[in-house]
């Protein structure tokens, strides 16, 4: 590798650029951006001290990414127009590539210089629209718009590949696509640059095993800050990351500003507001795995019908995975991540929108403009009371997919339910008020009374089919036509017998009876005599069927077959006793009747069956009851109804 030895034009220092790439280096003595021309070197200005923030990376570590070794040989530190940076590493290839490591808050995205096909025209910086496709730039999958902006070189250190020139201003968009795809458009330069490639994790990079370097470093820190309003301290969470915090002796709002503190206002707590259960600096463990402290919490509130409700965002931050949400509504609580907006599609917002991610389907629950009311603690960009933006939520228990949107950007997060008793064992705490109501992702519960329940009504199912199979075929014993002759009057009745049939031992009998009614009505009262013993069985089975037309419909009741069963009985020879009363009794009754062994049934196995269909139809009802008092809370409801204010209390505050 060239070296160039040379001198700082400002201090005289020495300093060398090392890589072939390097445009700029800034000076370890003077803070000087020195930048290497054709003329010798120019002194660009000087940058502001870096400001810790607690990152894995440093110069000189060394990494693989896709097969090729690289150094990190440079930082760029970029601050945002509403607050906050981002660095940028530098990161050179020994193949002679030169990367872009972006990090900011606790993600890290490898981008390379995108060259445009000749030709190419971009979009301009001011037509972007956020979530919109950008399909000029080459590209394994889409990408869109999900975010565009302003930033300024606020600081740098080592050797940095382009013109850095402090306090200088410019204009990007980042865009995103499936499968981590990243990229972004630098508008400092025209045409546009464009930098693609993907996130990454440090495992990715081989640089899983990075550790905070442990140096020297300015930071923001606690000691010496007092509150510029009431003098009262300042204990900083996150000191190096920090844009906004709030003064807990005299609830005054201040802005963080390289290791300064600004007064901006006093902030006024919203009367009708519920009081923060988490303490500021409480630490756990949370589902991913990671163990956060919650160094901000803010109040916010939506209004339907001029009703303001609330809920609680409680800021959690751990310097190498960035910073992470949980939510606290009616008692229920939520841990949010980030998510890649490409990898959300969205029909739209409004009544029967949805939203997948992950194969999953989110249907919509609420689209509105959400305001900060209060906040305490400190945040990664400059908070305002009373900032807005539009907030949508889509629910797929147990999660929740929302997007928040400004004009100038986009961003997707999901949400996992989490239970009373999980925050209380991540935090060490015990009696966290109740949940009331149904929170808008939460899952039901009582699935086993119609999951489980199911399993008895289909292992009876199962019984009653091998029963019939193990039953054998039904037997017809008997068929025969049973003429009645007419009666002496309409309630005397006339006799008549059956042939003998023999009936066997230890099978059911069924005995049907047709006859001829039309509008009419016959009514047979049957005995089964064992010729052996002269035995009798007797059943009564009534024969009726009307029909007509009524207001222009037909109608029809009865049929004129009917059947009556009895258990089994002694096999052997028998002989029906038919004994008959029917209307037009003064003509001859014709009476096809049909006497059937091994007959299944079922009505055992229905009676059970109704027995055990309780347990899973009262769970349904559950499950019914709870959808509904979760809906009825959504904008998107079918219904409209009311809800009802919050009312949180419990965690000792701080």
């Amino acid at each position: 590798m060239t070296t160039l030895a040379a001198n700082c034009p400002t201090c005289a220092g020495p300093v060398e650029f090392t890589a072939g790439s390097t445009i700029v280096i800034v000076c370890p003595y003077c803070r000087s951006v020195v930048a290497r021309t054709d003329r010798g070197l120019e002194d660009l200005g000087k940058v502001a001290e870096i400001a810790e923030s607690g990152s894995p990376l440093r110069i000189g570590l060394k990494g693989t990414y896709n097969g090729a070794r690289f150094h990190l040989t440079g930082r760029a530190q970029l601050r945002h127009e509403l607050g906050g940076f981002w660095d940028e590493w530098y990161a050179t290839f020994s193949n002679g590539w030169v990367g872009w490591l972006a990090e900011a808050q606790g993600r890290f995205y490898m981008t390379f210089y995108q060259p445009m096909p000749e030709g190419t025209v971009l979009p301009a910086f001011s037509g972007l629209q956020l979530g919109q496709p950008v399909t000029e730039i080459p590209s394994p999958v889409p990408l869109m718009v999900q975010e565009k902006g302003r930033g300024t070189y606020n600081a740098a250190e080592g050797e940095i590949p382009y013109k850095l020139v402090p306090g200088e201003q410019f204009e990007y968009a980042d865009l995103a696509g499936k499968g981590g795809a990243f990229a972004t458009i630098d508008y400092s330069i025209e045409p546009p640059w464009v930098f693609l490639g993907s996130q990454v994790t440090l495992d990715d990079i081989g640089l899983g095993d990075a550790r905070p370097a442990e140096r020297e470093q300015r930071r923001v820190g606690a000691a010496g800050l007092g509150c510029p309003n009431c003098g009262g301290p300042i204990d900083l969470q996150a000191p190096d990351r920090t844009e906004r915090v709030t003064c807990p002796n005299c609830d005054s709002l201040l802005d963080v500003n390289q290791g300064g503190l600004t007064y901006l206002k006093a902030l006024t707590p919203d009367p009708n507001a519920p009081s923060f259960v988490a303490p500021i600096g409480a630490e756990g463990t949370m589902p991913d795995g990671v163990h956060y402290k919650v160094i901000g919490a803010m109040a916010r509130s939506v209004t339907f019908d001029s009703v303001n409700y609330y809920w609680h965002e409680y800021l959690l931050y751990e310097p190498k995975a960035g910073f992470r949400w949980l939510v606290h509504s009616d008692n229920h609580w939520n841990f949010v991540e980030p998510i890649n907006p490409a990898e959300v599609e969205m029909t739209y917002i409004g009544m029967g929108g949805t939203a997948t991610y992950a194969g999953k389907r989110f249907k919509i629950f609420q689209d509105a403009e959400a305001t900060v009311r209060y906040v305490k603690g400190e945040f990664y960009w400059r908070v305002e009371q009373g900032e807005k933006v539009r907030a949508t939520d889509f629910v797929a228990a147990p999660q929740m997919l929302s997007l928040e949107r400004t004009q100038d950007e986009m961003n997707w997060s999901l949400g996992t339910y989490m239970t009373n008793e999980d925050v209380e064992r991540i935090f060490g705490v015990a009696d966290l008020p109740r949940p009331w109501g149904v929170a808008p992702n939460q899952p039901f519960t009582g699935s086993f009374y119609y999951t489980w329940g199911a399993l008895p009504i289909a292992a009876l199912l199962v019984i009653a089919f091998l029963t019939s199979l193990l039953a054998g075929f039904p037997k017809t014993v008997l068929n025969q036509e049973i003429i009645l002759p007419p009666g002496s009057g309409p309630s005397t009745p006339v006799v008549a017998f059956s042939q003998p049939f023999e009936i066997r031992d230890r099978q059911n009998v069924q005995i049907t009876a047709t006859a001829p009614v039309s509008n009419s009505w016959v009514e047979l009262d049957v005995d089964l005599i064992n010729d052996k013993n002269d035995e009798v069985e007797s059943v009564t089975i009534p024969i009726e069927y009307y029909s007509g037309v009524e207001d222009g419909e037909s109608w029809s009741e009865g049929g004129p077959t009917q059947d009556a069963a009895m258990s089994s009985l002694p096999g052997g020879k028998y002989t029906l006793r038919v004994e008959g009363t029917w209307q037009d009794w003064q003509v001859q009754k014709s009476v096809q009747v049909k006497v059937t062994q091994n007959v299944t049934r079922f009505v055992n196995f229905c009676c059970a069956g109704l027995i055990l269909l309780i347990m899973p139809v009262i769970g349904l009802a559950r499950k019914f009851s709870f959808e509904s008092s979760k809906w009825k809370d959504s904008m998107f409801k079918p219904v409209s109804s009311s809800s009802d204010d919050d009312d949180d209390s419990g965690w000792d505050d701080d």
